[in-house]
Order: C-alpha cells, then sequence, then structure tokens
C-alpha cells in the first residue's frame, strides 16, 4: 500500500512537501491545474449537470481560491450555469490570472452573498489548509448564511474556518455536504470535534511522489490510517496446520462483579470473537455458574469476592499468572478492586487495562510511569482522569503525549480511536458509527483486544494489534449497524458481528 494512502500530516509537513515538489520543478500553477481538474471531475460525478444545473462558486484570495476558479471554469465549460462569489478584496497573483481569465469566458460575477442562494451546488473554495485566525466580520456572516440556506456544498481541501492541525473551530466554519482532500489526509479529518463539518470526506491524490513524503516525515514514527490491508498483517491467520489451543493464545480476563456482570459477559463474547485458544476469566465466585453458562468453552475461576460483590483477589500465584501470554483486566470491576488492579500490575505478560482498573489507578497513588507492553484503552473522560495535566483540545497530540509520559500504549476511544504508542507513532481508525455509543461496547473491545495480543506472533510492535482490534471492532459496528439500527448495537450483537465473515473486514 502506497504512503500517500495512508499517511496522515500537519499544514506544515504538507507546506514543506509541496515546497520541494515546486523546487524540483512543478510549476504552481500545473499542479492547481491537475488537482483542480480532479475535484471538477468528482464533483461532476456527485452532482451531474441534469440535477444541479446551477452552482455558485465562492473563492477566497488564496490558491483555494484559485482551485475554486479552475473547477468554476471546468463547470462553465461542461454546461453547468456558474455564479462567482469573491468577498476578498486582494488575491495571489495566480488566483486573480484565473478570476481575470474567468470573466473572459463571460461567466457572471456577483457582488452579494444573497444571489447565491438560488444555486442547486455551492463550490466553497475560501480558505484551504493552514488557516489559523477565527473568521469573523463580513466573512463569518457569509459561512453562516451559507450553512442556514441547508444546500449541499462542496468544499476543496477542508471546510472554510476549521483549524487543519486541531479540527477546531475557528469561530464558524462550512458545513460542507463533500469535502474533497486534496494530495495527504490533514489531522483535522480526524478530530472528532470536526466531523460533523466534513460531510462524506475523499482524498484526491494528485500524485505526490513517495520520496518527498519521506523526506518530511520519518513514517516509522508518523500518523497513518490503519487500513484493511494493513490490520489484515495482524491477525493470526492462517493457523497453521499443525497446532494446539495454547499455540493460538492464552488469555486471562479479570472482570466482572455482582453490580456488573454483563461486563464479563461482554468481555468473554470479545475474546471468543478474536478466535483465542485458550480463555481464562476471572470473576467473583457468585458470577461463576452465570459465566460457565454464557461461555462454555472459557475456564471460569471463581474468586473471593468483597461486601460490595467486586474482587478481592486472585486465586492464583504470580507464576501461574505470568503463564498467560495476555492479561486483560478492568471491565466491570468497580473500583473496590483496587488490590486486584495491584496485583496484576506486577506480572511480566502484555496487560490491557480499562473501565474501572484505569479509574483506579486515577484515584490512587499507582505509578503511570509503566512499561511499553501495558496497553491503556480510556475513552476521554478516563483519559482525564488519568492524564489530567495533557491538553486535549487536540486529541491526535493529546494521545501522543500521554503514551510518552506513561511509557505505555494508549488506545484513546471515540469517533476516530487512536493508538499511540512511547516511540510516537500513531494509528488512527478512519471510521467508526455512533451505533457503537452504547454499553457494553468497549467491553467487547477490551475482550477482542486481549485475544488478538494473546495470539500475536510477537510484542515488538504491540500497537499494531491494538489499533486492528480497533479497525475490526469499527468496521463490525458499521456492519451490524447497516443490518439493524443506529440508534445503536448492542454487546451481544457486536460480538456475533465480529465473528461474522470475519475476513470481510479485511478484504476492501
Amino acid at each position: 500500500m502506497r504512503i500517500n494512502e495512508t499517511i496522515i500530516v500537519l499544514a506544515q509537513q504538507m507546506r514543506d512537501i509541496e515546497a520541494r515538489i515546486f523546487a524540483a520543478g512543478m510549476p504552481v500553477a500545473a499542479l492547481m491545474e491537475k488537482a483542480a481538474e480532479l475535484c471538477f471531475r468528482e464533483i461532476q460525478t456527485l452532482y451531474p449537470r441534469e440535477k444541479s444545473s446551477l452552482v455558485g462558486v465562492v473563492v477566497g484570495s488564496g490558491h483555494n481560491g484559485g482551485d475554486a476558479l479552475v473547477v468554476a471554469r471546468e463547470l462553465h465549460f461542461a454546461g453547468y450555469t456558474v455564479k462567482i462569489y469573491c468577498p476578498l478584496p486582494k488575491q495571489k497573483e495566480l488566483t486573480t490570472s484565473h478570476r481575470k481569465y474567468a470573466a473572459s469566458l463571460g461567466i457572471v460575477f456577483i457582488e452579494d452573498t444573497d444571489a447565491l442562494q438560488e444555486c442547486n451546488l455551492i463550490i466553497d473554495g475560501l480558505f484551504g489548509f493552514g488557516l489559523i485566525r477565527p473568521l469573523s466580520g463580513n466573512i463569518a456572516e457569509i459561512v453562516n448564511k451559507i450553512n442556514s440556506w441547508k444546500k449541499p456544498v462542496v468544499s476543496i481541501d477542508l471546510p472554510s474556518g476549521i483549524n487543519t492541525d486541531t479540527g477546531e473551530i475557528l469561530g464558524t466554519a462550512i458545513k460542507a455536504t463533500h469535502t474533497l482532500c486534496l494530495g495527504l489526509w490533514k489531522r483535522a479529518f480526524f478530530q472528532d470535534q470536526a466531523l460533523e463539518y466534513f460531510g462524506k470526506a475523499v482524498r484526491l491524490d494528485f500524485g505526490i511522489p513517495a520520496g518527498d513524503i519521506e523526506a518530511v516525515i520519518d513514517t516509522s514514527t508518523g500518523m497513518q490510517q490503519i487500513t484493511s490491508t494493513i490490520a489484515r498483517q495482524f491477525l493470526p491467520l492462517p493457523r497453521p496446520l499443525v497446532t494446539h489451543k495454547y499455540q493460538q493464545g492464552n488469555l486471562l480476563l479479570v472482570c466482572g462483579s455482582t453490580r456488573y456482570a454483563g461486563a464479563a459477559i461482554l468481555n468473554g463474547l470479545g475474546a471468543r470473537a478474536s478466535g483465542i485458544g485458550m480463555l481464562s476469566i476471572a470473576v467473583p465466585e457468585s458470577l461463576k455458574l452465570l459465566l460457565v453458562s454464557q461461555l462454555p468453552e472459557a475456564l471460569i475461576i471463581g474468586c473471593p469476592e468483597t461486601a460490595t460483590g467486586a474482587i478481592a483477589s486472585l486465586p492464583l500465584s504470580e507464576t501461574d499468572l505470568n503463564k498467560f501470554d495476555t492479561i486483560a483486566c478492568g471491565s466491570g470491576l468497580t473500583t473496590d478492586a483496587l488490590p486486584v488492579v495491584e496485583q496484576v500490575l506486577n506480572i511480566e505478560c502484555p496487560l490491557v487495562l480499562d473501565a474501572d482498573a484505569l479509574n483506579i489507578i486515577a484515584r490512587s497513588s499507582l505509578q503511570l510511569n509503566l512499561r511499553p507492553n501495558i496497553v491503556l484503552t480510556p475513552h476521554l473522560g478516563e483519559f482525564k482522569r488519568l492524564f489530567p495535566k495533557i491538553d486535549t483540545s487536540d486529541r491526535l497530540k493529546a494521545v501522543k503525549a500521554a503514551a510518552e509520559y506513561s511509557n505505555t500504549i494508549i488506545l484513546l476511544k471515540g469517533a476516530r480511536s487512536a493508538v499511540a504508542s512511547p516511540q510516537g507513532s500513531i494509528w488512527v481508525v478512519p471510521e467508526s458509527t455512533p451505533a457503537l455509543a452504547r454499553g457494553g461496547s468497549g467491553d467487547v473491545l477490551t475482550g477482542l483486544i486481549g485475544g488478538l495480543l494473546a495470539s500475536a506472533d510477537n510484542y515488538d510492535k504491540i500497537e499494531n494489534y491494538i489499533a486492528t482490534a480497533a479497525f475490526w471492532h469499527a468496521e463490525a459496528g458499521i456492519k451490524a449497524a447497516a443490518k439493524r439500527t443506529e440508534l445503536g448495537v448492542d454487546g451481544g450483537t457486536l460480538a456475533e458481528y465480529l465473528s461474522y465473515k470475519t475476513l470481510s473486514y479485511f478484504e476492501k
């Protein structure tokens, strides 16, 4: 897979990459024509002239405005009726040239925003990547007015008003129906706070040489999307013809309480979906029969429990615990299980800590300076409790800082989940579904992560397996939501879809 398809860049990195292209001899005007031609063809496909014959094009002062003017010209040649609106008085030289040529063709230039209201489609070419100042005054009014019309809007590169790196809404921003990202994915496309502004996003590849990307970005520690092709490399497939259950992973789940018995079941169902060879589940003694009835293939370990129904201790020696390939701990434990979390933290095998294990760490004196084979899986609220001094306004920057600070692998869950390693690499899950916003989804994911990690060939790059599990979980949620409803996919159904035609998630 080409690096162009997966890499995610900062605004300055994009500038540096483009500077290398221009220094090598590519004329700025030629690159603009190339990018704008791709935009035109995509717009023509999305909005055929028969259905969207009248198009309004809003033009900024920079090269994003130049792209928009080339698009306007090509739409005009294709038979669309085009109206161009240039609310900013000064423009770059190349953009001015395109403006003059568009006028010479007889394309109508309008002087007032309201004249755009009759258009079937609006092209947003106000600002591209790199905007840092809030929109205000007349420009903010224009953006808000366009949004109020509820018309289809196609934004070129980024919706105007969004910070390229953080996804921050700079005062106000265009709410696009479609966004045509030029060249390489920018970080804003993976920041939860900006997602509702992009509509359907697509990347248009205008042929950036891989060498120029690698000269600017260290791809071994850069930010990339996890894709189906990449993720499949970390599945325990194909299995060898001669094998046995302990060679396919030996996982221990430490989970559940009388208050949250369901969390233990969902943990086990997620682990089962991973294909784990041997699954053991430690739960309070009072839950043992329940777990046996739900997961008959698992070895259920009944544990002493507190007066509140939490696990009081694990009836296993340190030697026994170290025989497991991975231990996943936390789902449904309650914070009364602090001694259990302390016990697990002393074990040397890879650990996955979720839910109440994270809450216990955040509220106790347990040290966060852990080790690189420990995985923390917080949602944003848990993340803030674990790392109160880390600014979360930029989620991708925050997860990187947390992994480096704690010396652990961090999975920050969200609409675009991100996995960061202490070495600085970051994987981002490129899509998900709001149907996963339902109790139990995280418990299933923890079991899936534990199972996939336990069956890993090696632990040199644990973050790759965590990203694969998060990708798999999201894809299963998407497919389940398509068959059921976006009002929410329950944990049991989600676990079924994890197992359902598994390879189909990795064959796109």
